[in-house]
């Protein structure tokens, strides 16, 4: 009845309710099956959580973030994302030595982090900089094409 009601009130004011699709994966990015992203640039790598960890977090309130200088290892936590949900560790898809952190993810926890996070997690909503100890783990990473494979397959159970 409710369900019925709400579709006519949608109808009557013309409301047209869309539901997500699958989230954004970028082609030129590796992707730890712990849902980080990393973007390599020579020695240096930038690393947020991906499209798919955000969507399944909800509303990003609160991100733990390490010191710069901190040594980080493939596949250990460096961090933990809050969000209305649950709170998660974000792990290090690449070993090294953290040498900048997203500052304003912790000078603005409220709107403007949300915006980042939620809204441009593969821009805007980069967590830290790491330089690489060792490019030989790219490989233990995915492409976006596995990715969205390991998304589509996680998904399904």
């Amino acid at each position: 009845m409710a369900s019925r009601l709400a579709s006519r009130a949608a109808s009557y004011l013309r409301i047209q309710v869309t539901h997500r699709g699958f989230a954004s994966v970028v082609k030129d990015l590796n992707y730890a099956n712990s849902h980080e992203w990393v973007k390599v640039d020579g020695k240096s790598a930038t690393i947020g959580i991906t499209d798919h960890a955000q969507d399944h977090l909800g509303d990003v309130v609160y991100v733990e973030l390490p010191e710069v200088g901190v040594a980080v290892k493939q596949g250990e936590g460096f961090g933990a994302v809050e969000s209305v949900k649950a709170t998660s560790d974000v792990y290090s898809p690449v070993s090294g030595k953290v040498v900048e952190v997203n500052e304003e993810l912790n000078s603005s926890p409220g709107l403007l982090f949300l915006y980042q996070v939620n809204s441009s997690p593969y821009e805007k909503g980069w967590i830290i900089k790491v330089e690489i100890n060792d490019s030989g783990e790219l490989k233990n990473l995915m492409d976006s094409d596995k990715y969205t494979k390991f998304c589509e397959e996680e998904d399904a159970h």
